[in-house]
């Protein structure tokens, strides 16, 4: 059905989830948009039967379109597992906000043959999703990044509404969009704005008819000003004078609420009593030199320390403590830990204590018998437990009365001694926190009262005591004399250096108030909120109360002192603001002290953004690197999202929908790294101001920068007027005034009274780029000097400021910077500027001494003549006058001639390839995305290979992927600075190479499907070209990305069901067909005509005689071809290596069937278990046995000729036939020497090897073959040293009967039994020797077979066992498993374990008794599973060598020349079969759908290696083999048809089992 035109697309921000349930996404901070319409979604990816898929749900607390968000009303998703799709749960953001999830599931236990206990329900932790607000000023939405602040402190503002209305007027002239207030509310004591009297109610100062006037005024401010408001919030603390504390002093820390500040308030008082009485001391009580301060800090040692016996806090009553434990002792009241001692308590002791030393005991007695040492208290709170002190008095004496015991006397000095040395302990905790009290004490006193830099606060008075106040104590009066006296002093809020944001600097793990560490707001008590409401409802209410009050007039908090609030009642306080106001923005004051720990606090609150301070920076490098931090992505970023959307319109087509309606399909976006936002403040209410930190001019320069960042900006009020000093927030009396509060427009021009104008200039243009998305940004650093230009990503139309910093020192000149150059851009310049300031100490006093208003100094802006703009070819080259002093800006808009397309440089470059590749076919596609370098040749004739890049290397391949490989990483990470990105920047020579080639296949006849895609290339780079080199990184990889996606999609749009269907690993799997089968010259199928051929691998077998291995081809044809539905191919390779049979085997090297090899005895029935494949999965596929081949050589006749012999293809047989003459002369019997045997065919084999033979024992029907010098199974390795004497010595013969063989042996005798049976193939049997007479037919041969298989092969877990099979028992290695080979040339090694048994089970699981087939599995689980292959002999095995090295020119027999290449390392290949035989026989013994859930679920957690190798390969397949472990190996070929088909298999089978479930 047809969309509607007019509906927008939707976009989806995946989210995959890994096995543990974690976010698979860039970092951990996932930050949405705003909520859009229609909503987007974010989409949960989960693997089929990823771990947390049994009995598993995923909950969210998102809420549900119409609801009201709830942070503990979480909705559940149910996991539906499926092992070939990827579970999506799709989940619409309606809302804005923090929001959560976590997932449910029960363990997957691990693997066992046994019954396991069941796995307990578990839950991962939580994991958030922030949703950025969606502000909107005058109903236009207005993004985060385009805001514009200023901050007001509302005591300074004058009378509302005149002066209110005026200033408010100005900073919208100033082009603000947004103010910040200082709490507008009552006011405490101390006149500060953040020391809040009454929460509840406004200012009355301010607003005389309170909260009407506070509506009106803001009502007035969005509708008339255009500005938009934004009020701090402080939830920390109150001011020390609120009446409501009176009634509920349990909202705050006292030594009733909190009894672990008792010793800190009782030196407190000490101290202000000390203070008091200095005179009296004859101690000074005006200091005027450290001496006067060391003797009143000696002073406080005796006077207060000492004198209110401080270490009784931390010490024993060490009569009381001894006295109760001799009485326990005595009386036989003991209590003995658990495991206390190590052994049982006998009753005259243990020696072993008997042995102790005294500190042995004094850590017995903390670690088991201490009590209140969980925090501090009351005087002597810690004790030691008296039964558990018994309990050691038990064992050092024996039980009181016992033989030998002492006397209680002597016990208790015993004890006592004890108790000392525990009591010493604490002395030195208690030393070294009076040490810390003595040092707090004396820096902050010499602070306030020495130090040049501090207030010098003058005499030591009653109203000016030596220490300011940790706690209020509150008035004496009918209320509070209604409370416990212990409830009336409350501690003071303050901050705490480098303190940890998670702990609480009041709470009971902290001593901060003892040790005198805070520095204290003496004007505001710290509230004390619990774990929750239920701790003090009080509180709870009344602060959520304030908290909506203020979300219904603002739109955005500010929240106070973030890291001091605790994260849960944040949480709680915002959740109950946005329940008034959904899009609230929330800023924060938040200094961890860690980036970690801000992410903590922004996920979990959904904070907008922290507050940073440019007038933080010390030097024009640091200000440069706040810049950088805050200006946005470096120019030329790549986009990860663009090419994943390309030709939505296409992609709509294809599914019935119009191309006008096509914007309504999906748009993906990926999840992208997000930093934490950032509200980027030129300067803020407690920043010193230029003229204060820097110099005066720095003002212009600094705001400039400021403006220039991509996100969220503000300013203060007094820094555009140039106020000469950071006002006093508590003090200061005087009023605002502002050259902007006149009521009069604002022009944007030079002139006197602050930068004002310019100002608003430079918030113009971070409005408009903030809201068109101008992301990219580039910042130069030169001396004195720094450049920030930024630009929109798509259109490149930007803007170029040029800021000269004044830091103090660098004089008046320009300070020697050369020109600018702008590659590719042009540039009009908009305006530049200096600032004059008059910074004379009399105008500076005169200044700052007004009585009653606050001004800036007297200043201007000057128009800056003779900055030149030159262009230069197609760049642009900037030159700044000798008269540009510190303190000037330039200002440039810019733009890039060559990215203006008419329809868009980004949608041209990402649109039309789906078009383009639409008609491709699978062998185009090999062309147009692989083909290694010995491929790239071989079409070239020579003359071209695969690409090169300086200081990178060669790429894998010479198509779309060889450039993909390292192009995601370098977008994924945005790594501009990449050899390729380079490359690319100076010089167009990738463009070509990817044109040319593409060109010149297509201009062949084979491949003209490939001219479109070529034409859309040239057209794409054409246009790309005339960008300027910095840009073609990005637009080139955007090409790339664009058409490589939309060749990926067409790839998979030309295979089966299954794989279209399937999960994401699956079609990378089948994408591997497509990478392997393509046309050579020199290798293809047949001798006279030209086909694609099947690589075994990439680039070792790629090329003539090395690329088609039979062996590997009937290994890999099963997935690649018949599990993807690419079944002509199938049936070509099937045709063309029956047409070379010959002594009943097909080639393992066909050589085009020039020069077949036929030394592998295993390859002919691997092809056999193909064609039982192909008539099985094809439609029709029967029919395959009719078709008829040419025979390169004659039927039953092993004559050898050359391809182009008149007897050569003169003969036709059936593929029915051939199949009859490999099975027959099989059961005749093989035996011949390989043509041209000797060095020109094998150099390295003995001529013994050379010889074939192959015959049947009829007792058993098994297969016997080989012998010690060949090796004519997959484990073919052939020794080469002479110096390690292996040469002509096989490292793994497998002479005998292999396994494997004998399992697909019996599987096609099976299947041709059932073919005959139903008439669909006309031969029953063969004859057995060659003779006539003796005929047998398929079934009972295959009886035979499966009535002495397990006699034959299996090794019984039980010795006891052995007589019932064929074993040697003394040369057993291991049991409970399927011997490898059977009646080898050395007996031991057919008890050897290896990969090879999975392969028989797969295709013959009925000659194994499952229980069996399942503990040989788990056998081979434990033994030779690693990461991603199977190790290809038992690590307990004397052979046993796992590091492959074909280079290894040693002397050692085992590894020289690689011989161990199948002696342990890891071939992938045979995992596929192995988890295909695990997955089948765990089955068998499930019975319900949860229980079949848990073998997929093994299978599952034995992929994850596989599926990360293929992500990360570079050859986007699978290796040949690794090392052990996993570990890389050099000589493996990177990307192996088997190794990839094998696993293709596994979902094949997977799927016929769950439809015949």
């Amino acid at each position: 059905m047809a969309s509607s035109a007019s509906e927008p697309s939707r976009a989806v921000y995946l989210l995959p989830l890994t096995d543990d349930g974690a976010p698979d996404v860039p970092g951990r901070y996932i930050y949405l948009p705003p909520p859009s319409e229609p909503a987007y979604v974010v989409r949960f990816a989960i693997e089929g039967t990823s771990s947390i898929c049994r009995e598993g749900s995923l909950w969210v607390n998102i809420p549900a379109e119409g609801k009201e968000f709830r942070r503990d009303q979480y909705r559940e998703f149910k996991l539906a597992p499926d092992f070939n799709r990827t579970i999506e749960i799709d989940i619409p953001i309606h809302c804005a906000g923090a929001f959560a999830f976590y997932t449910t599931y029960t363990p997957l236990p691990k693997f066992s043959t046994e019954s396991v206990p069941p796995s307990k329900p578990t839950k991962t932790r939580t994991f958030y999703i922030d949703v950025c607000p969606n502000l909107t000023l005058r109903g236009a939405h207005l993004p985060l990044d385009a805001l514009s602040i200023c901050s007001l402190i509302s005591k300074f503002m004058g009378k509302y509404p005149r002066d209110w209305d005026q200033h408010l007027r100005g900073i919208s002239e100033r082009g603000y969009n947004m103010v910040h207030f200082t709490p507008l509310m009552v006011r405490g004591a101390s006149n500060s704005p953040y020391s809040i009297y009454d929460q509840l109610n406004f200012d009355r100062g301010c607003f005389p008819n309170g909260e009407k006037d506070l509506a009106e005024m803001l009502s007035k401010m969005e509708n008339d000003y255009k500005l938009l408001a934004m009020s701090d919030i402080v939830w920390n603390h109150t001011a020390h004078n609120s009446k409501w504390l009176e009634h509920h002093p349990e909202a705050g820390y006292s030594v009733l609420t909190a009894p672990w500040l008792e010793s800190a308030l009782e030196l407190e008082d000490a101290l202000l009593k000390y203070s008091s009485e200095l005179r009296a001391l004859g101690k000074p009580t005006t200091i005027k030199t450290v001496d006067d301060l060391l003797d009143v800090m000696d002073g406080i040692k005796i006077q207060c320390i000492a004198a209110i016996r401080l270490w009784e806090y931390y010490i024993l009553d060490i009569d009381k403590t001894s006295e109760t434990i001799v009485s326990a002792w005595v009386a036989g009241d003991v209590t003995i830990p658990d495991g206390a001692f190590g052994a049982d308590l006998g009753i005259g002791g243990l020696d072993i204590v008997k042995e102790w030393t005294q500190k042995e005991k004094v850590d017995w007695l903390l670690q088991h018998a201490l009590s209140g040492g969980d925090r501090m208290g009351e005087r002597f709170r810690r004790s030691i437990k008296s039964q558990v002190g018994a309990a050691l008095l038990n064992a050092l004496f024996g039980r009181c009365g016992s033989e030998g015991a002492p006397d209680p006397k002597t016990a208790y000095e015993a004890v006592y001694r004890f108790l000392e040395e525990v009591n010493l302990r604490f002395y030195q905790e208690y030393d070294a926190d009076v040490s810390i009290i003595m040092e707090q004490l004396f820096n902050r006193i010499k602070y306030v009262r020495l130090d040049d830099h501090g207030p010098k606060l003058g005499p030591i008075t009653k109203q000016n005591p030596l220490i300011e106040a940790y706690f209020t104590r509150l008035p004496a009066n009918d209320v509070t004399k209604q409370h416990d006296p212990r409830a009336l002093a409350l501690a003071n809020n303050g901050w705490i250096w480098a303190a940890d944001a998670m702990r609480d600097n009041a709470g009971p793990d902290s001593r901060a108030y003892l040790r005198r560490e805070v520095i204290v707001w003496g004007d505001c008590v710290k509230l004390r909120y619990g774990s929750g409401p239920e701790d003090n409802p009080f509180l709870w209410d009344y602060m959520a109360k304030y908290t909506r009050l203020l979300a219904k007039y603002f739109s955005g908090f500010r929240i106070d002192n973030c890291h001091s609030t605790p994260i849960h009642l944040a949480e709680y306080m915002l959740d109950e603001a946005r329940k008034v106001r959904p899009n609230l923005a929330v800023f924060a004051e938040l200094f961890t002290g860690s980036e970690e720990m801000d992410f903590v606090f922004c996920e979990r609150l959904g904070i907008s953004a922290l507050i940073r301070e440019a007038m933080q920076a010390w030097s024009t490098q640091e200000l440069s690197r706040l810049v950088h931090r805050h200006a946005g992505r470096p120019i030329g970023s790549f986009d990860i999202d663009a090419a994943v959307n390309a030709d939505i319109a296409a992609k709509a087509a294809e599914i019935g929908i119009d191309r006008e309606a096509a914007s309504t399909r999906e748009v993906i976006r990926r999840i992208r790294r997000s930093p934490v936002h950032a509200l980027f403040m030129d300067c803020t209410h407690d920043n010193e101001v230029p003229a204060q930190k820097r110099d005066a001019r720095d003002t212009l320069p600094n705001a400039a920068l400021v403006s220039m960042c991509a996100c969220a900006t503000g300013s203060v009020m007094g820094y555009d007027e140039i106020y000469p000093r950071l006002i006093e927030l508590v003090h200061e009396t005087r009023l605002y005034s502002s050259p902007s509060s006149t009521g009069q427009e604002i022009k944007t021009q030079a002139g006197e009274g602050g930068i004002g104008p310019i100002k608003k200039l430079l918030n113009q243009i971070h409005v408009l780029m903030g809201k068109e998305q101008y992301d990219e940004t580039f910042i130069h650093h030169d001396k004195e000097y720094i450049t920030v230009h930024r630009v929109h990503p798509q259109t490149r139309h930007g803007y170029f400021a040029l800021c000269h910093t004044a830091f103090p020192g660098y004089g008046d000149g320009n300070g020697g910077f050369g020109p600018t150059r702008l590659p590719g851009t042009k540039a009009k310049l908009i305006g530049s500027w200096t600032l004059t300031v008059d910074t004379k100490s009399d105008v500076v006093a005169s200044v700052a001494g007004d009585k009653t208003t606050l001004r800036g100094l007297t200043s201007e802006t000057k128009d800056v003549k003779g900055v030149s703009i030159e262009p230069d070819g197609e760049d642009t080259v900037i030159k700044i006058p000798d008269h540009f002093p510190p303190g000037s800006i330039a200002l440039f808009e810019t733009w890039i001639p060559g990215a203006e397309h008419s329809d868009g440089l980004d949608r041209f470059v990402t649109s039309g390839a789906r078009e383009a590749c639409k008609d491709l076919g699978l062998i185009d596609l090999n062309y147009l995305l692989y083909r290694c370098d010995p491929e790239e040749r071989d079409e070239s004739k020579g003359k071209d290979g695969v690409y090169t890049i300086p200081g990178f290397g060669t790429l894998v391949y010479a198509g779309l992927q060889g450039w993909w490989s390292p192009l995601r990483n370098i977008i994924k990470h945005n790594d501009l600075g990449h050899a390729i990105c380079q490359h690319l920047r100076e010089g167009q020579w990738a463009l070509d190479y990817c044109i040319g080639r593409l060109e010149r296949i297509s201009s062949q006849e084979s491949s003209a499907g490939l001219g479109t895609t070529a034409e859309w290339l040239r057209d794409r780079c054409d246009a790309i070209r005339k960008l300027p080199s910095f840009l073609l990184p990005r637009y080139f990889a955007m090409t790339i990305q664009t058409l490589y996606m939309a060749a990926i999609d067409r790839g998979i749009e030309l295979m089966n069901d299954n794989v279209r269907n399937g999960q994401e690993f699956l079609q990378e799997l089948a994408m591997v067909s497509c990478q392997v089968t393509g046309y050579m010259n020199n290798a293809s199928l047949w001798p006279d005509k030209m086909v694609p051929s099947l690589a075994a691998g990439l680039p070792h077998f790629s090329s003539d005689w090395a690329r088609c291995w039979g062996r590997d081809i009937f290994i890999s044809l099963r997935g690649l071809y018949l599990g993807t539905g690419r079944f002509a191919d199938a049936k070509e390779h099937i045709l063309a290596f029956a047409s070379v049979l010959k002594h009943g085997m097909i080639p393992n090297l066909l050589s085009k069937g020039e020069l077949p090899r036929y030394n592998s005895r295993d390859s002919i029935w691997f092809f056999l278990q193909n064609i039982q494949d192909y008539c099985t999965l094809v439609p029709d596929g029967t029919s395959l046995l009719q078709e008829s081949v040419r025979r390169r050589f004659l039927p039953y006749d092993d004559t050898w000729f050359p391809w182009d012999d008149p007897r050569a293809y003169s003969k036709s047989s059936t593929i029915e036939d051939v199949i009859q003459e490999a099975v027959q002369r099989h059961a005749t019997g093989l035996s011949f020497r390989e043509y041209n045997a000797g060095p020109q065919l094998d150099m390295q084999m003995k001529w013994e090897g050379f010889q074939i033979d192959v015959n049947v024992d009829w007792k058993t029907g098994i297969i016997f073959g080989g012998n010690q010098f060949n090796c004519g199974t997959w484990m073919d390795k052939m020794g080469e040293s002479e110096k390690a004497a292996n040469k002509g010595v096989p490292g793994t013969p497998r002479d005998g009967a292999a396994i494997e063989i004998t399992g697909i042996l019996y599987s096609t005798l099976c299947w041709l039994d059932k073919m005959n049976k139903a008439g669909k193939y006309k031969y029953n049997g063969v004859t057995m020797g060659g003779d006539s007479k003796s005929a047998i037919t398929f079934a009972d041969w295959a009886a035979k077979i499966k009535d002495n298989f397990e006699r034959c092969y299996y090794v019984p877990r039980d010795p006891a066992h052995d007589a019932d099979f064929d074993v040697n028992s003394p040369i057993v290695n291991r049991r409970g498993i399927y011997k490898d080979l059977y009646r080898s040339g050395k007996e031991y090694e057919d008890y050897q374990l290896r990969p090879n048994f999975p392969i028989a089970m797969s295709v013959a699981p009925g000659l194994f008794t499952p229980a069996r087939a399942l503990q040989a599995l788990a056998a081979a689980d434990a033994a030779l599973r690693g990461p991603t292959g199977m190790a290809t002999l038992d690590p307990s095995d004397l052979n046993y060598r796992p590091y492959y090295n074909n280079a290894e020119d040693s002397a050692d027999f085992h590894t020289a020349k690689g011989r161990n290449y199948h002696q342990g390392p890891e071939w992938l290949w045979p995992t596929g079969f192995f988890l295909r035989a695990f997955l089948r026989f765990d089955l068998m013994r499930r019975r319900t759908p949860q229980e079949r859930l848990e073998s997929y679920q093994q299978v599952t957690r034995r992929l994850a290696g596989c599926k990360a190798a293929i992500r990360e390969s570079p050859w986007a397949g699978l290796t040949e083999l690794t090392n052990k472990g996993g570990q890389f190996c050099a000589d493996s070929s990177p990307t192996q048809s088997w190794s990839a088909s094998c696993l293709i298999d596994l979902f094949l089978d997977a799927q016929q089992f769950e439809d015949s479930a």
